[in-house]
Protein backbone atom coordinates (compact mmCIF):
# COMPACT_ATOMS: atom_id res chain seq x y z
CA UNK A 1 0.00 0.00 0.00
CA UNK A 2 1.64 3.87 -0.80
CA UNK A 3 0.69 5.66 1.79
CA UNK A 4 0.68 9.41 1.75
CA UNK A 5 1.96 10.46 4.92
CA UNK A 6 0.04 13.69 6.35
CA UNK A 7 2.08 16.09 8.93
CA UNK A 8 0.93 19.21 10.08
CA UNK A 9 3.68 20.98 11.99
CA UNK A 10 2.95 22.70 15.19
CA UNK A 11 3.06 26.98 15.22
CA UNK A 12 5.17 28.70 16.71
CA UNK A 13 2.37 30.14 19.07
CA UNK A 14 1.28 26.24 19.77
CA UNK A 15 4.81 24.91 20.65
CA UNK A 16 4.85 28.17 23.00
CA UNK A 17 1.90 26.75 24.87
CA UNK A 18 2.74 23.16 24.65
CA UNK A 19 6.10 24.11 26.20
CA UNK A 20 4.05 26.40 29.12
CA UNK A 21 1.71 23.51 30.01
CA UNK A 22 4.97 20.77 30.04
CA UNK A 23 6.45 23.19 32.55
CA UNK A 24 3.39 23.35 34.56
CA UNK A 25 2.54 19.30 34.78
CA UNK A 26 5.59 18.10 34.02
CA UNK A 27 5.36 15.75 30.73
CA UNK A 28 6.79 16.04 27.36
CA UNK A 29 5.99 19.29 25.17
CA UNK A 30 5.28 16.90 22.58
CA UNK A 31 2.40 15.31 24.42
CA UNK A 32 0.89 18.47 25.50
CA UNK A 33 0.88 18.91 22.25
CA UNK A 34 -1.86 16.33 21.84
CA UNK A 35 -3.82 17.42 24.62
CA UNK A 36 -4.25 20.39 22.97
CA UNK A 37 -5.24 18.64 19.88
CA UNK A 38 -7.79 17.00 21.95
CA UNK A 39 -9.05 20.64 23.23
CA UNK A 40 -7.10 20.11 26.84
CA UNK A 41 -5.10 23.63 27.22
CA UNK A 42 -5.18 23.29 31.45
CA UNK A 43 -3.49 21.52 33.94
CA UNK A 44 -7.11 21.11 35.45
CA UNK A 45 -8.45 19.50 32.42
CA UNK A 46 -5.28 17.32 31.96
CA UNK A 47 -5.79 16.10 35.38
CA UNK A 48 -9.44 14.79 34.51
CA UNK A 49 -7.96 13.57 31.25
CA UNK A 50 -5.11 10.99 32.49
CA UNK A 51 -7.60 10.22 35.67
CA UNK A 52 -10.97 10.58 34.87
CA UNK A 53 -13.23 9.80 37.82
CA UNK A 54 -16.92 8.01 38.15
CA UNK A 55 -17.98 11.28 40.29
CA UNK A 56 -17.76 13.46 37.03
CA UNK A 57 -20.30 11.63 34.97
CA UNK A 58 -23.29 13.64 34.25
CA UNK A 59 -26.20 13.25 36.71
CA UNK A 60 -28.58 10.91 34.33
CA UNK A 61 -31.61 12.63 35.37
CA UNK A 62 -30.19 15.88 32.27
CA UNK A 63 -31.40 13.35 29.81
CA UNK A 64 -35.49 14.10 28.29
CA UNK A 65 -37.90 11.62 29.34
CA UNK A 66 -34.92 10.27 32.17
CA UNK A 67 -37.26 11.09 35.29
CA UNK A 68 -40.57 9.19 33.48
CA UNK A 69 -38.78 6.29 32.53
CA UNK A 70 -37.28 5.72 35.94
CA UNK A 71 -41.49 6.22 37.93
CA UNK A 72 -42.43 3.53 34.87
CA UNK A 73 -40.11 1.18 35.48
CA UNK A 74 -40.94 1.94 39.75
CA UNK A 75 -44.46 1.67 39.21
CA UNK A 76 -44.06 -2.09 37.36
CA UNK A 77 -42.09 -3.03 39.81
CA UNK A 78 -44.39 -2.08 42.31
CA UNK A 79 -47.18 -3.55 40.56
CA UNK A 80 -45.53 -6.92 40.27
CA UNK A 81 -45.74 -6.70 36.30
CA UNK A 82 -43.49 -8.44 34.19
CA UNK A 83 -40.77 -6.70 32.79
CA UNK A 84 -38.82 -7.62 28.84
CA UNK A 85 -35.77 -6.49 28.34
CA UNK A 86 -35.44 -6.61 24.56
CA UNK A 87 -32.07 -5.51 22.61
CA UNK A 88 -30.52 -5.81 19.36
CA UNK A 89 -28.34 -9.04 18.59
CA UNK A 90 -24.83 -7.25 17.73
CA UNK A 91 -22.21 -6.55 20.99
CA UNK A 92 -23.86 -3.42 21.77
CA UNK A 93 -27.31 -4.58 22.26
CA UNK A 94 -26.12 -8.00 23.83
CA UNK A 95 -24.12 -6.07 26.29
CA UNK A 96 -27.00 -3.64 26.99
CA UNK A 97 -29.83 -6.19 27.42
CA UNK A 98 -27.52 -8.20 29.88
CA UNK A 99 -26.25 -5.37 32.05
CA UNK A 100 -29.91 -3.95 32.59
CA UNK A 101 -31.33 -7.50 33.15
CA UNK A 102 -28.38 -8.79 35.68
CA UNK A 103 -29.10 -5.05 37.28
CA UNK A 104 -32.49 -5.14 37.77
CA UNK A 105 -32.38 -8.83 38.70
CA UNK A 106 -31.04 -8.43 41.96
CA UNK A 107 -33.85 -6.65 42.84
CA UNK A 108 -36.84 -8.10 41.02
CA UNK A 109 -37.68 -11.77 39.55
CA UNK A 110 -40.34 -11.03 37.39
CA UNK A 111 -38.23 -10.17 34.43
CA UNK A 112 -37.08 -11.93 31.09
CA UNK A 113 -34.89 -11.07 28.44
CA UNK A 114 -35.32 -11.22 24.25
CA UNK A 115 -33.29 -10.78 21.18
CA UNK A 116 -34.22 -11.20 17.69
CA UNK A 117 -33.36 -13.13 15.46
CA UNK A 118 -31.37 -11.76 12.52
CA UNK A 119 -33.10 -13.91 10.15
CA UNK A 120 -36.63 -14.34 11.12
CA UNK A 121 -37.11 -11.23 12.76
CA UNK A 122 -34.48 -8.78 11.19
CA UNK A 123 -33.46 -5.87 13.04
CA UNK A 124 -35.15 -4.15 15.83
CA UNK A 125 -38.45 -4.11 17.64
CA UNK A 126 -40.47 -6.81 15.61
CA UNK A 127 -44.31 -8.04 16.00
CA UNK A 128 -42.72 -10.98 17.03
CA UNK A 129 -41.30 -10.12 19.62
CA UNK A 130 -44.55 -7.95 20.73
CA UNK A 131 -46.41 -11.55 20.51
CA UNK A 132 -43.95 -13.06 22.72
CA UNK A 133 -44.48 -10.93 24.85
CA UNK A 134 -47.89 -10.26 25.11
CA UNK A 135 -48.61 -14.07 25.24
CA UNK A 136 -45.94 -14.18 28.52
CA UNK A 137 -48.10 -11.63 29.85
CA UNK A 138 -45.21 -8.98 29.50
CA UNK A 139 -46.98 -5.25 30.07
CA UNK A 140 -43.55 -3.09 29.96
CA UNK A 141 -40.49 -3.52 27.19
CA UNK A 142 -37.30 -2.11 27.90
CA UNK A 143 -35.90 -1.86 24.54
CA UNK A 144 -31.84 -1.39 23.91
CA UNK A 145 -30.01 -0.43 21.28
CA UNK A 146 -32.81 -0.25 19.02
CA UNK A 147 -37.00 1.22 18.93
CA UNK A 148 -36.24 4.92 18.00
CA UNK A 149 -38.04 4.16 14.42
CA UNK A 150 -40.15 1.50 15.80
CA UNK A 151 -43.57 3.27 14.79
CA UNK A 152 -45.47 0.67 13.83
CA UNK A 153 -44.46 -2.16 16.15
CA UNK A 154 -44.56 0.29 19.26
CA UNK A 155 -47.97 1.22 18.12
CA UNK A 156 -48.74 -2.41 17.46
CA UNK A 157 -47.77 -3.28 21.10
CA UNK A 158 -49.66 -0.02 22.54
CA UNK A 159 -52.37 -1.62 21.39
CA UNK A 160 -51.94 -4.86 22.92
CA UNK A 161 -51.89 -2.95 26.78
CA UNK A 162 -47.84 -3.18 26.31
CA UNK A 163 -45.67 0.00 27.33
CA UNK A 164 -42.40 0.40 25.80
CA UNK A 165 -39.30 2.72 27.18
CA UNK A 166 -36.86 3.11 24.71
CA UNK A 167 -33.09 3.13 24.83
CA UNK A 168 -31.33 3.79 22.07
CA UNK A 169 -28.43 5.86 20.61
CA UNK A 170 -29.17 5.90 17.00
CA UNK A 171 -30.41 8.87 14.86
CA UNK A 172 -34.91 9.37 15.34
CA UNK A 173 -36.77 9.84 12.60
CA UNK A 174 -38.82 13.74 12.71
CA UNK A 175 -41.62 10.99 14.25
CA UNK A 176 -40.76 9.37 17.39
CA UNK A 177 -42.56 5.64 18.62
CA UNK A 178 -45.79 6.35 21.03
CA UNK A 179 -43.44 5.31 23.66
CA UNK A 180 -43.69 5.55 27.58
CA UNK A 181 -40.15 7.30 27.66
CA UNK A 182 -37.63 7.51 25.01
CA UNK A 183 -34.39 7.92 26.32
CA UNK A 184 -31.98 9.17 23.61
CA UNK A 185 -29.85 11.75 23.42
CA UNK A 186 -29.75 12.39 19.83
CA UNK A 187 -33.26 13.22 19.81
CA UNK A 188 -33.77 16.82 18.69
CA UNK A 189 -35.14 18.09 21.59
CA UNK A 190 -32.39 16.48 23.89
CA UNK A 191 -30.16 18.89 26.48
CA UNK A 192 -28.39 16.06 27.59
CA UNK A 193 -24.25 17.35 27.95
CA UNK A 194 -23.07 14.32 25.68
CA UNK A 195 -24.67 12.64 22.81
CA UNK A 196 -22.58 9.82 21.75
CA UNK A 197 -23.05 7.28 24.48
CA UNK A 198 -23.02 3.65 22.88
CA UNK A 199 -27.02 2.02 23.29
CA UNK A 200 -25.36 0.05 26.29
CA UNK A 201 -24.36 3.49 27.89
CA UNK A 202 -27.74 4.65 27.22
CA UNK A 203 -28.73 1.00 29.39
CA UNK A 204 -26.03 2.11 32.29
CA UNK A 205 -27.60 6.25 32.37
CA UNK A 206 -31.16 4.41 32.88
CA UNK A 207 -29.65 2.44 35.97
CA UNK A 208 -28.06 5.03 37.51
CA UNK A 209 -30.92 6.97 37.35
CA UNK A 210 -32.95 3.91 38.97
CA UNK A 211 -30.44 3.38 41.61
CA UNK A 212 -30.40 7.39 42.48
CA UNK A 213 -34.22 7.08 42.44
CA UNK A 214 -33.87 4.09 45.13
CA UNK A 215 -31.39 5.02 47.52
CA UNK A 216 -29.50 1.99 45.90
CA UNK A 217 -25.60 2.87 46.23
CA UNK A 218 -23.48 3.56 42.89
CA UNK A 219 -20.68 1.15 43.63
CA UNK A 220 -23.36 -1.90 42.97
CA UNK A 221 -23.34 -0.63 38.89
CA UNK A 222 -19.54 -0.57 38.99
CA UNK A 223 -18.99 -4.84 38.14
CA UNK A 224 -21.55 -3.89 34.80
CA UNK A 225 -19.04 -1.48 33.61
CA UNK A 226 -16.98 -4.16 32.54
CA UNK A 227 -20.17 -4.42 29.41
CA UNK A 228 -20.02 -1.25 28.77
CA UNK A 229 -16.50 -0.72 27.86
CA UNK A 230 -17.14 -3.57 25.71
CA UNK A 231 -19.82 -1.96 23.77
CA UNK A 232 -18.34 1.42 23.49
CA UNK A 233 -14.97 0.03 22.03
CA UNK A 234 -17.29 -2.59 19.85
CA UNK A 235 -19.21 0.24 18.45
CA UNK A 236 -16.47 2.78 17.44
CA UNK A 237 -18.34 5.31 19.18
CA UNK A 238 -15.53 8.83 20.40
CA UNK A 239 -13.87 8.00 23.47
CA UNK A 240 -14.02 11.47 24.80
CA UNK A 241 -16.40 13.24 27.29
CA UNK A 242 -18.36 10.52 29.30
CA UNK A 243 -17.67 7.89 27.07
CA UNK A 244 -13.64 8.10 27.90
CA UNK A 245 -14.83 7.80 31.71
CA UNK A 246 -17.12 5.01 31.16
CA UNK A 247 -14.35 3.10 28.65
CA UNK A 248 -11.90 3.53 31.64
CA UNK A 249 -13.17 2.45 34.41
CA UNK A 250 -14.74 -0.21 32.22
CA UNK A 251 -11.76 -1.60 31.61
CA UNK A 252 -10.27 -1.59 35.03
CA UNK A 253 -12.91 -3.76 36.05
CA UNK A 254 -12.47 -5.96 32.78
CA UNK A 255 -8.75 -6.15 34.13
CA UNK A 256 -9.13 -6.95 37.74
CA UNK A 257 -12.43 -8.48 38.11
CA UNK A 258 -14.39 -9.22 35.07
CA UNK A 259 -18.13 -11.01 35.11
CA UNK A 260 -17.78 -15.01 34.83
CA UNK A 261 -19.31 -14.67 31.09
CA UNK A 262 -16.46 -12.10 29.89
CA UNK A 263 -14.04 -13.92 31.92
CA UNK A 264 -14.42 -17.43 30.20
CA UNK A 265 -14.24 -15.37 26.81
CA UNK A 266 -10.98 -13.33 27.58
CA UNK A 267 -9.68 -17.37 28.50
CA UNK A 268 -10.78 -18.53 25.22
CA UNK A 269 -9.27 -15.55 23.34
CA UNK A 270 -6.14 -16.54 24.65
CA UNK A 271 -5.83 -12.74 26.99
CA UNK A 272 -5.77 -13.94 30.35
CA UNK A 273 -2.35 -12.80 30.93
CA UNK A 274 -1.94 -9.89 29.67
CA UNK A 275 -3.22 -6.43 30.38
CA UNK A 276 -6.76 -6.05 28.17
CA UNK A 277 -6.81 -2.52 25.86
CA UNK A 278 -9.75 -1.46 23.83
CA UNK A 279 -7.86 -3.07 20.35
CA UNK A 280 -8.42 -6.59 22.24
CA UNK A 281 -11.59 -6.01 22.25
CA UNK A 282 -12.57 -4.85 18.70
CA UNK A 283 -10.50 -7.63 17.20
CA UNK A 284 -11.01 -10.75 19.86
CA UNK A 285 -13.51 -10.05 22.50
CA UNK A 286 -16.14 -7.77 20.47
CA UNK A 287 -16.37 -10.44 17.27
CA UNK A 288 -17.12 -13.10 19.43
CA UNK A 289 -20.00 -11.72 20.93
CA UNK A 290 -21.07 -10.77 17.76
CA UNK A 291 -20.80 -14.30 16.22
CA UNK A 292 -23.74 -15.55 18.20
CA UNK A 293 -26.12 -13.63 16.28
CA UNK A 294 -24.43 -13.53 13.02
CA UNK A 295 -24.47 -17.41 12.81
CA UNK A 296 -27.16 -18.48 15.24
CA UNK A 297 -28.84 -16.57 17.44
CA UNK A 298 -27.83 -13.12 19.75
CA UNK A 299 -29.69 -14.60 22.86
CA UNK A 300 -26.99 -16.69 23.47
CA UNK A 301 -25.15 -13.96 23.52
CA UNK A 302 -26.81 -12.55 26.70
CA UNK A 303 -27.26 -16.23 28.12
CA UNK A 304 -23.22 -16.42 28.29
CA UNK A 305 -22.80 -12.66 29.27
CA UNK A 306 -25.18 -13.43 32.22
CA UNK A 307 -24.18 -16.55 33.38
CA UNK A 308 -22.89 -16.70 36.95
CA UNK A 309 -21.24 -20.56 37.14
CA UNK A 310 -17.57 -20.69 35.13
CA UNK A 311 -17.71 -24.20 33.60
CA UNK A 312 -21.42 -23.46 32.32
CA UNK A 313 -19.59 -20.12 30.77
CA UNK A 314 -16.32 -21.94 29.45
CA UNK A 315 -19.31 -24.27 27.43
CA UNK A 316 -20.85 -21.27 26.24
CA UNK A 317 -17.54 -19.41 25.06
CA UNK A 318 -15.82 -22.30 23.02
CA UNK A 319 -19.92 -22.83 21.17
CA UNK A 320 -19.49 -18.63 20.30
CA UNK A 321 -15.99 -19.24 19.55
CA UNK A 322 -17.00 -21.98 17.11
CA UNK A 323 -19.44 -19.70 15.97
CA UNK A 324 -16.56 -16.92 15.42
CA UNK A 325 -14.31 -19.57 13.19
CA UNK A 326 -17.45 -20.79 11.24
CA UNK A 327 -18.09 -16.53 10.49
CA UNK A 328 -14.26 -15.93 9.67
CA UNK A 329 -14.41 -18.79 6.84
CA UNK A 330 -17.75 -16.95 5.71
CA UNK A 331 -16.45 -13.59 5.71
CA UNK A 332 -12.78 -14.71 3.91
CA UNK A 333 -14.98 -16.53 0.97
CA UNK A 334 -17.42 -13.46 0.78
CA UNK A 335 -14.95 -10.58 0.72
CA UNK A 336 -13.17 -12.42 -2.28
CA UNK A 337 -16.40 -12.58 -4.22
CA UNK A 338 -17.20 -9.41 -2.95
CA UNK A 339 -13.49 -8.02 -4.14
CA UNK A 340 -14.18 -9.99 -7.70
CA UNK A 341 -17.23 -8.14 -8.14
CA UNK A 342 -15.67 -4.57 -7.36
CA UNK A 343 -12.96 -5.10 -9.88
CA UNK A 344 -15.41 -5.54 -12.50
CA UNK A 345 -17.50 -2.44 -11.72
CA UNK A 346 -17.17 -0.18 -14.44
CA UNK A 347 -15.23 3.24 -14.08
CA UNK A 348 -14.12 1.68 -10.42
CA UNK A 349 -11.32 4.79 -10.56
CA UNK A 350 -13.91 7.38 -11.17
CA UNK A 351 -16.50 6.13 -8.41
CA UNK A 352 -16.33 7.46 -4.61
CA UNK A 353 -18.79 4.66 -3.46
CA UNK A 354 -19.33 1.15 -3.79
CA UNK A 355 -22.62 -0.60 -3.57
CA UNK A 356 -22.86 -4.33 -4.63
CA UNK A 357 -25.96 -6.73 -3.90
CA UNK A 358 -25.54 -10.43 -4.50
CA UNK A 359 -29.08 -12.28 -3.54
CA UNK A 360 -27.01 -15.19 -2.08
CA UNK A 361 -24.63 -13.55 0.79
CA UNK A 362 -24.89 -14.53 4.05
CA UNK A 363 -26.79 -11.42 6.08
CA UNK A 364 -24.65 -12.06 9.11
CA UNK A 365 -21.57 -11.14 7.68
CA UNK A 366 -22.19 -8.18 5.14
CA UNK A 367 -21.36 -5.42 8.37
CA UNK A 368 -17.95 -7.03 7.79
CA UNK A 369 -17.49 -7.74 4.05
CA UNK A 370 -18.96 -3.45 3.76
CA UNK A 371 -15.97 -2.81 6.76
CA UNK A 372 -13.25 -4.59 4.80
CA UNK A 373 -14.19 -2.77 1.11
CA UNK A 374 -13.74 0.61 2.86
CA UNK A 375 -10.56 -0.46 4.44
CA UNK A 376 -9.11 -2.21 0.53
CA UNK A 377 -10.89 0.75 -0.98
CA UNK A 378 -11.02 3.94 0.55
CA UNK A 379 -14.67 4.58 -0.26
CA UNK A 380 -18.02 4.04 1.97
CA UNK A 381 -19.07 0.72 1.04
CA UNK A 382 -22.84 -0.68 0.47
CA UNK A 383 -23.50 -4.02 0.63
CA UNK A 384 -26.69 -6.11 -0.05
CA UNK A 385 -27.66 -9.74 0.33
CA UNK A 386 -31.53 -10.47 -0.05
CA UNK A 387 -33.90 -11.47 2.82
CA UNK A 388 -37.40 -12.64 1.52
CA UNK A 389 -38.35 -10.15 -1.00
CA UNK A 390 -36.06 -6.82 0.11
CA UNK A 391 -32.28 -6.35 -0.55
CA UNK A 392 -31.40 -5.74 2.67
CA UNK A 393 -27.47 -4.67 3.68
CA UNK A 394 -25.10 -3.15 5.77
CA UNK A 395 -23.09 0.50 4.73
CA UNK A 396 -19.87 1.36 6.47
CA UNK A 397 -17.51 4.22 6.16
CA UNK A 398 -14.10 6.14 5.65
CA UNK A 399 -12.90 8.83 8.22
CA UNK A 400 -14.83 11.94 8.61
CA UNK A 401 -17.57 11.01 6.44
CA UNK A 402 -20.99 10.82 7.55
CA UNK A 403 -22.55 7.61 5.90
CA UNK A 404 -25.69 7.96 7.20
CA UNK A 405 -26.35 11.20 6.10
CA UNK A 406 -25.49 9.74 2.12
CA UNK A 407 -28.09 7.09 3.09
CA UNK A 408 -30.58 9.31 4.93
CA UNK A 409 -30.34 11.23 0.90
CA UNK A 410 -31.61 7.95 -0.54
CA UNK A 411 -34.25 7.69 1.77
CA UNK A 412 -37.40 7.40 -0.99
CA UNK A 413 -35.93 4.42 -2.55
CA UNK A 414 -35.90 2.74 0.92
CA UNK A 415 -38.14 0.28 3.11
CA UNK A 416 -36.28 0.64 6.13
CA UNK A 417 -32.97 2.24 7.51
CA UNK A 418 -31.04 3.04 10.71
CA UNK A 419 -27.58 3.88 12.16
CA UNK A 420 -25.10 6.48 12.55
CA UNK A 421 -21.68 8.22 11.10
CA UNK A 422 -19.88 5.10 10.35
CA UNK A 423 -22.32 2.11 10.20
CA UNK A 424 -25.84 1.83 8.99
CA UNK A 425 -28.33 -0.71 8.23
CA UNK A 426 -31.06 -0.54 5.35
CA UNK A 427 -33.26 -2.41 3.58
CA UNK A 428 -35.57 -2.00 0.03
CA UNK A 429 -37.24 -3.23 -3.16
CA UNK A 430 -34.83 -5.16 -5.18
CA UNK A 431 -35.73 -3.30 -8.23
CA UNK A 432 -34.53 0.07 -6.49
CA UNK A 433 -31.24 -1.08 -6.10
CA UNK A 434 -29.32 0.23 -9.24
CA UNK A 435 -31.56 3.80 -8.51
CA UNK A 436 -29.89 3.15 -4.65
CA UNK A 437 -26.27 3.17 -6.01
CA UNK A 438 -26.67 5.81 -8.74
CA UNK A 439 -28.27 8.45 -6.15
CA UNK A 440 -25.66 7.22 -3.27
CA UNK A 441 -23.06 8.01 -5.66
CA UNK A 442 -24.37 11.42 -6.54
CA UNK A 443 -24.48 12.06 -2.42
CA UNK A 444 -20.88 10.67 -1.50
CA UNK A 445 -19.17 12.16 -4.71
CA UNK A 446 -20.90 15.87 -3.55
CA UNK A 447 -19.85 15.42 -0.14
CA UNK A 448 -16.40 13.58 0.20
CA UNK A 449 -13.28 15.29 0.55
CA UNK A 450 -10.44 14.23 -1.70
CA UNK A 451 -8.08 13.01 1.37
CA UNK A 452 -10.93 10.73 3.04
CA UNK A 453 -10.49 8.36 -0.27
CA UNK A 454 -6.49 7.80 -0.30
CA UNK A 455 -4.38 5.77 1.37
CA UNK A 456 -3.17 8.54 3.98
CA UNK A 457 -1.53 8.25 7.60
CA UNK A 458 -1.70 11.04 10.04
CA UNK A 459 1.48 11.85 11.67
CA UNK A 460 0.97 13.47 15.21
CA UNK A 461 4.47 14.58 15.80
CA UNK A 462 8.44 13.92 14.33
CA UNK A 463 10.43 12.24 17.19
CA UNK A 464 14.01 11.22 17.47
CA UNK A 465 14.80 8.39 19.23
CA UNK A 466 16.38 9.79 22.24
CA UNK A 467 12.76 11.17 22.74
CA UNK A 468 11.51 7.72 23.20
CA UNK A 469 12.44 7.50 27.03
CA UNK A 470 10.62 5.06 29.42
CA UNK A 471 9.17 8.49 31.03
CA UNK A 472 7.85 9.61 27.73
CA UNK A 473 6.29 6.30 27.01
CA UNK A 474 4.57 5.85 30.73
CA UNK A 475 3.34 9.34 30.19
CA UNK A 476 1.68 8.33 26.34
CA UNK A 477 -0.07 5.34 28.16
CA UNK A 478 -2.13 7.64 30.57
CA UNK A 479 -3.41 8.52 26.94
CA UNK A 480 -5.22 5.11 26.80
CA UNK A 481 -8.16 4.41 26.57
CA UNK A 482 -6.98 4.63 22.75
CA UNK A 483 -10.65 5.01 20.23
CA UNK A 484 -11.95 7.58 17.91
CA UNK A 485 -11.11 11.04 18.96
CA UNK A 486 -8.63 9.77 20.77
CA UNK A 487 -6.90 8.25 18.27
CA UNK A 488 -3.75 6.24 19.30
CA UNK A 489 -0.65 8.73 18.25
CA UNK A 490 1.58 7.83 15.10
CA UNK A 491 4.91 9.37 15.31
CA UNK A 492 7.37 9.79 12.53
CA UNK A 493 11.23 9.65 12.74
CA UNK A 494 12.97 10.51 9.43
CA UNK A 495 16.55 9.29 8.06
CA UNK A 496 16.85 6.07 10.20
CA UNK A 497 19.04 3.27 9.55
CA UNK A 498 19.19 -0.87 10.24
CA UNK A 499 21.42 -1.61 12.93
CA UNK A 500 22.77 -4.62 10.91
CA UNK A 501 20.31 -6.86 12.44
CA UNK A 502 17.05 -6.68 11.24
CA UNK A 503 15.71 -9.14 9.34
CA UNK A 504 12.64 -11.10 7.97
CA UNK A 505 10.30 -13.52 10.67
CA UNK A 506 7.04 -14.90 10.36
CA UNK A 507 6.10 -18.13 9.08
CA UNK A 508 5.82 -17.13 5.60
CA UNK A 509 8.86 -14.56 6.05
CA UNK A 510 6.27 -11.65 6.00
CA UNK A 511 7.31 -9.40 8.95
CA UNK A 512 10.31 -7.46 9.44
CA UNK A 513 12.16 -7.88 13.34
CA UNK A 514 14.22 -4.40 13.25
CA UNK A 515 17.06 -2.91 15.08
CA UNK A 516 17.13 0.96 13.77
CA UNK A 517 19.53 3.91 14.89
CA UNK A 518 19.18 7.25 14.27
CA UNK A 519 22.20 10.06 14.13
CA UNK A 520 20.41 11.89 16.51
CA UNK A 521 21.76 9.29 19.36
CA UNK A 522 23.38 5.59 20.46
CA UNK A 523 19.51 4.00 21.12
CA UNK A 524 18.97 1.28 19.54
CA UNK A 525 15.22 0.88 18.88
CA UNK A 526 13.31 -2.07 18.24
CA UNK A 527 10.43 -2.60 15.94
CA UNK A 528 8.08 -5.13 14.14
CA UNK A 529 6.90 -4.06 10.50
CA UNK A 530 4.04 -6.81 10.08
CA UNK A 531 3.44 -7.64 6.46
CA UNK A 532 6.08 -5.73 5.18
CA UNK A 533 8.76 -8.01 3.95
CA UNK A 534 8.66 -6.46 0.93
CA UNK A 535 11.24 -3.58 2.02
CA UNK A 536 13.54 -5.95 3.90
CA UNK A 537 15.81 -5.45 0.51
CA UNK A 538 15.67 -1.62 0.94
CA UNK A 539 16.47 -1.55 4.99
CA UNK A 540 19.85 -3.82 3.86
CA UNK A 541 21.07 -1.14 1.68
CA UNK A 542 22.67 0.88 4.30
CA UNK A 543 20.48 3.50 3.02
CA UNK A 544 18.87 5.80 5.62
CA UNK A 545 14.71 5.52 4.98
CA UNK A 546 11.83 7.68 7.13
CA UNK A 547 9.33 5.42 9.67
CA UNK A 548 6.26 6.20 10.68
CA UNK A 549 5.03 3.90 14.17
CA UNK A 550 3.10 3.42 17.05
CA UNK A 551 4.84 3.12 20.27
CA UNK A 552 3.86 0.08 22.22
CA UNK A 553 4.97 -2.38 24.93
CA UNK A 554 6.62 -5.92 23.41
CA UNK A 555 4.33 -8.27 25.00
CA UNK A 556 7.20 -10.93 24.99
CA UNK A 557 9.39 -8.57 27.22
CA UNK A 558 7.46 -6.84 29.86
CA UNK A 559 8.18 -2.90 30.30
CA UNK A 560 10.39 -3.09 27.03
CA UNK A 561 9.54 -0.51 24.64
CA UNK A 562 8.87 -1.47 20.85
CA UNK A 563 7.90 0.23 17.34
CA UNK A 564 5.43 -1.00 15.74
CA UNK A 565 6.10 0.09 12.11
CA UNK A 566 2.94 1.30 10.30
CA UNK A 567 4.86 2.19 6.88
CA UNK A 568 8.49 2.59 5.97
CA UNK A 569 9.67 4.96 2.97
CA UNK A 570 13.27 5.62 1.43
CA UNK A 571 14.40 9.30 2.88
CA UNK A 572 14.43 10.25 -0.50
CA UNK A 573 10.81 10.40 -0.71
CA UNK A 574 9.36 13.94 0.37
CA UNK A 575 5.56 12.67 0.70
CA UNK A 576 5.31 13.46 4.08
Amino acid sequence: MNYKWNYQPPTPEQREAARALAKEIGISPILCRMLQERGITSAAEAKRFFRPQLSELHDPFLMKDMDIAVDRLNKAMGRKERILVYGDYDVDGTTAVALVYKFLQQFYSNIDYYIPDRYNEGYGVSRKGVDYAYETGVTLIIVLDCGIKAVEEISYAKEKGIDFIICDHHVPDEVLPPAVAILNPKREDSTYPYDHLSGCGVGFKFMQAFTINNGIEFHQLTPLLDLVAVSIASDIVPIMGENRILAYHGLRQLNSNPSVGLKSIIDVCGLSEREINMSDIVFKIGPRINASGRIQNGKEAVDLLIEKDYQAAKEKSNLINQYNETRKDLDKNMTEEANKIVDNLEHLDERRSIVIYNEDWHKGVIGIVASRLTEIYYRPAVVLTRTDNLATGSARSVSGFDVYKAIEYCRDLLENFGGHTYAAGLSMKTENVEEFSRRFEEYVTQNILPEQTSATIQIDAHLDFRDITPKFFFDLKKFNPFGPDNHKPIFATLNVYDYGTSKVVGRDQEHIKLELVDNKSNNVMNGIAFGQSSQARYIKTKQSFNICYTIEENTHRRGEIQLQIEDIKPSRNKAL
